[in-house]
């Protein structure tokens, strides 16, 4: 009696120890990496939601206030205000509504440009070091 045949794997043309081009794609795409970011230890409390952080950075920079002195009301801490406040700038995230809020104000004629205001620190003249 014969042995049934098993098929043989086919060979591919490439290296061996190289990854292939269409399982490298599918481990970046978007449907994978949310799988990855998913599956996280959680440790501490939960994230705190980024419209929270943005009401609390809001009311600090117009209110002017010192993140220290943030109120509980917002449910963040200073901390976490500041840290993503600083990520957020970084990453360039104030220009574009900042831009915005310029067009919006000069095509209603509400803002003058024939005048700015330079805000600027002084520093005293060091003394013997010319």
């Amino acid at each position: 009696m014969r042995k049934p045949v098993r098929p043989t794997a086919r060979r591919s043309s490439r290296p061996p120890g190289r990854p292939h081009q269409s399982k490298v794609r599918g481990c970046l795409s978007p449907r994978c990496c949310r799988r990855l970011l998913l599956v996280r230890k959680v440790v501490g409390p939960p994230r705190v939601t980024n419209r929270a952080v943005f009401t609390a950075v809001a009311f600090a920079l117009t209110r002017g206030c010192a993140w220290r002195h943030l109120p509980p009301t917002f449910g963040t801490s200073p901390a976490t205000a500041y840290r993503r406040f600083t990520v957020w700038t970084e990453a360039g995230l104030w220009r574009r509504p900042h831009r915005a809020v310029l067009d919006e104000l000069g095509a209603r004629g509400e803002v003058d440009w024939t005048s700015a205001v330079v805000d600027a620190a002084s520093l005293r003249a060091q003394r013997g070091d010319r």
